[in-house]
């Protein structure tokens, strides 16, 4: 994909998110820092009137921090872009949405990533199996189907440029 070709994409995938009654719903939001060509969404960041979380990895889990446009970034984990470790951490109970990468995903809502395992530990964790949560991927990664392992946990919705 072309640089002006995955901008284009992602700028339509991050208008379908605004257009979102669970989006326009929650008021603290987990998101994530695009990496590699995953989609950038990096444009909701600057709505005010959401609180945003993103993810550093530590150890086998995810820490969510509190993080605004203007706060420090850092490279951690694997070359991913996080929040500095001192920014404050969001609680369970104040997240409303998690807006989860995909590399890709079928119909039922199942996911591929890059292998870590992180958010299939997070969303099977107790307390965040219940979270609201989309996965953003652009539609020639949005499938029939994908291969289903037993920890595997469908998210609620999926995105991408071209429609839900």
């Amino acid at each position: 994909m072309t640089l002006l070709e995955w901008r284009g994409k992602s700028d339509r995938l991050t208008t379908n998110i605004q257009n979102s009654v669970i989006f326009n719903q929650a008021n603290t939001i987990l998101a994530f820092f695009s990496f590699r060509q995953e989609p950038d969404i990096s444009s909701l960041y600057t709505n005010t009137n959401k609180r945003w979380g993103f993810p550093r990895c530590v150890d086998k889990s995810l820490v969510w921090h509190s993080w605004q446009p203007d706060d420090t970034i850092n490279i951690g984990a694997y070359g991913i872009t996080e929040p500095h470790h001192e920014a404050p951490i969001i609680e369970i109970e104040e997240v409303d949405l998690i807006i989860v990468p995909c590399v890709g995903c079928d119909v039922q809502g199942y996911r591929l990533g890059y292998g870590g395992g992180y958010y299939d530990r997070l969303l099977n964790s107790p307390g965040w199996e219940t979270k609201a949560t989309i996965g953003v991927v652009f539609d020639f990664a949005y499938l029939s189907q994908l291969p289903v392992d037993s920890w595997d946990k469908p998210l609620d919705r999926v995105i991408t440029e071209n429609g839900y």
